[in-house]
């Protein structure tokens, strides 16, 4: 795949101003645009610019921050929102959360494709944006006009199952609201990351060590920011519906603003063929010179011009990836055949004929897949804390002292809480001294990081299982009318504590993965991949509560979820049966894991011996 230099494309003098709500000023180049002598033809639009580095942070982590607070302060209370003010039952409450959080987290890899074959990463954030700022103003007007939710329910109703459901029309608002949330996270969520990156120059240690601290300081401060949306935001939108979704949509303006501040001294990459585009073109080819034999050296073959492996256009900082004999047959896409060549050295027909760079970029995708594939139930565990969780914590004693109550959807910061207080720890303490005994630039590899976020989601739903027990046996045992078992809600900080351990090891496990296993200019890509086992998480999610429920719920039997009560139910066989899918999860990881090879370990030649990376 060939990409444009990360040191040529940085300034264009045709920035967008684009952007009607804001002068052009924002994002016009500060850089002078009169014309190098040095560059011509279409660089000569280009003005090279160096990095900023930690100088563009506070614009990029600051528009994650008001992004961040204005979406996990929508969905840590949503489920509270869909009950409450829209009168749902539970399971299609639950099942709606969950469909949308799964569709919003697989629609990154449209948003990463249109950024990478369109619109770069800053005008898609850009869009983006505005979209998603679109879509919490429409879901505040389902709270603030009458006519757009069902009636309110008096205790009465609610006692007797008798609440007025929303009409079709409500419901529409509330999907189109739902759905432009949805377009706008798939262009922020794939780019965000990447972009960031891009203000780094890899090519020093700096620049390294910059990218390095980079993930784990952007996740510490988006725990720090879903801390505060689980509790002054969710707070406030228990006082008042209208004046909390009023407040996630100002604070989605102001990521706007913030990003828009920063557009003098951005690193712009310019959009290039889409590697989506390049990945089918390698399947193609291969197909089509199926009956064509590999040559049994590659140094020779591309020394011969047997395998077509040009330069990288330009003078890009963007490394090569280091040849494998993996999946060799792939390679007969990069056969080169007579008159397969143009007099410039190019393809006659890229359906034809790939470059030994495209063929393994497919290849570090399909090493990847067994791996993301064991994600999706640890996310599965973890996305708990969003439904069921919130069930539990509204049937348990949530005051804090005569006069304050937790709300429900404020306990998931107990997770948060961990993860901002183990990172620090974890960054600061364990890595060097983990890096004195192992020698490995993390402590420990990213595969290990990951495998023990699995094994802590495993801890998570057998604990949630055992709380569940006893909550349950101790609502039942009450004399209460409306089932609020007298234990304080605290005793779900053990799942929460261990569900954040998770999300501390595996997620940011798996940010790292995915951003220094794939090329540089495949990590819109990479970082989509994240969002879409989450997603299918979601979706997995769904699957498992509707045929759990068909299938336990038969006979007139409430089964182990009641659309009405929590306590006549049997969440915690529920939490159990995800606890030993994640175990069965863990061994196929262990699997998939010793045959994964790091990007950069792997053979150059057939002479010599494949180098296996072993989670050990």
């Amino acid at each position: 795949m060939q990409v444009e230099s990360k040191d040529k494309i940085l300034r264009s003098s045709n920035h967008p101003s684009w952007i009607f709500c804001f002068p052009s000023k924002y994002f016009s180049s500060p850089v002078s645009t009169k014309k190098d002598p040095a560059i011509t033809g279409e660089d000569s639009k280009t003005i090279q610019r160096k990095p900023a580095g930690w100088k563009a942070m506070p614009y990029i982590i600051g528009n994650e921050t008001f992004e961040r607070l204005a979406s996990y302060g929508l969905i840590g209370n949503f489920m509270v929102y869909l009950l409450t003010h829209f009168n749902m039952n539970q399971i299609y409450a639950a099942n709606l959360l969950t469909v949308w959080a799964g569709t919003t987290n697989f629609a990154p890899l449209i948003g990463a494709f249109l950024s990478d074959a369109y619109l770069g990463r800053f005008k898609t954030l850009a869009y983006a944006s505005f979209i998603s700022f679109t879509g919490l103003l429409v879901l505040t007007l389902t709270a603030a006009i009458p006519d757009l939710y069902p009636p309110s329910c008096t205790s009465e109703q609610l006692q007797h199952a008798q609440c007025i459901g929303p009409s079709k029309y409500q419901l529409g608002f509330l999907f189109l609201a739902l759905g432009l949330l949805t377009v706008g996270a798939g262009g922020i969520r794939p780019c965000s990351i990447p972009f960031g990156v891009d203000q780094f120059d890899p090519t020093t240690d700096e620049g390294k060590k910059g990218i390095t601290s980079f993930f784990n300081w952007y996740y510490f401060s988006f725990t720090v920011v879903i801390m505060i949306a689980l509790t002054v935001l969710v707070y406030i939108q228990g006082l008042s519906w209208v004046w909390g979704l009023a407040n996630t949509t100002f604070l989605m303006f102001c990521a706007i603003v913030l990003f828009f501040a920063g557009t003098r001294i951005y690193v712009y990459i310019q959009p290039d063929v889409s590697v989506f585009s390049g990945i089918v073109q390698v399947f193609v080819a291969a197909y089509k010179k199926r009956k064509l034999k590999l040559p049994s050296s590659f140094d020779h073959a591309v020394h011969e011009h047997v395998l077509y492996d040009p330069p990288l256009k330009g003078s890009s900082t963007f490394s090569k990836i280091p040849y494998s004999n993996q999946f060799r047959i792939l390679n007969k896409a990069a056969i080169i055949e007579n008159g397969g060549l143009k007099p410039d050295g190019t393809p006659v027909n890229k359906w034809r004929l790939c470059s030994i760079q495209q063929v393994e970029e497919l290849k570090c995708i399909t090493r990847a897949m067994p791996i993301w594939v064991s994600g999706i139930i640890c996310f599965t565990a973890i996305v708990q804390q969003h439904t069921f969780t919130v069930l539990q914590a509204l049937k348990m004693d949530r005051h804090l002292g005569p006069n304050f109550q937790i709300p429900a959807g404020s306990l998931s910061v107990i997770s948060m809480i961990t993860i901002a207080l183990w990172l620090p720890i974890y960054d600061r303490i364990l890595v060097p001294n983990l890096h004195k005994i192992t020698k490995k630039e993390g402590g420990i590899t990213i595969l290990q990081r990951m495998g023990i976020g699995l094994i802590f989601s495993v801890f998570a739903m057998i604990a949630a299982g055992f709380v569940e027990i006893k909550r349950r046996e101790s609502a039942n045992g009450a004399a209460n009318a409306d089932g609020i078992a007298p234990i304080t809600v605290l005793w779900l900080a053990l799942q929460l504590v261990l569900m954040g351990l998770a999300e501390a090891f595996n997620i940011i496990g798996q940010i790292e993965f995915y951003n220094k296993e794939f090329p540089e200019h495949m990590l819109t890509v990479s970082n989509s991949l994240l969002h879409c086992s989450i997603g299918a998480a979601f979706y997995f999610s769904s699957f498992l509560v509707a045929v759990v429920h068909e299938k336990t719920s038969k006979n007139g039997s409430s089964g182990w979820f009641d659309n009405k009560n929590i306590n006549d139910g049997r969440l915690e066989n529920f939490y159990f049966l995800i606890g030993g899918l994640g175990a069965a999860n863990f061994m196929y990881f262990l699997f998939v894991a010793h045959l994964y090879r790091y990007k950069g370990s792997v053979i150059h030649d057939d002479n010599v011996s494949v180098k296996k990376v072993v989670l050990v």
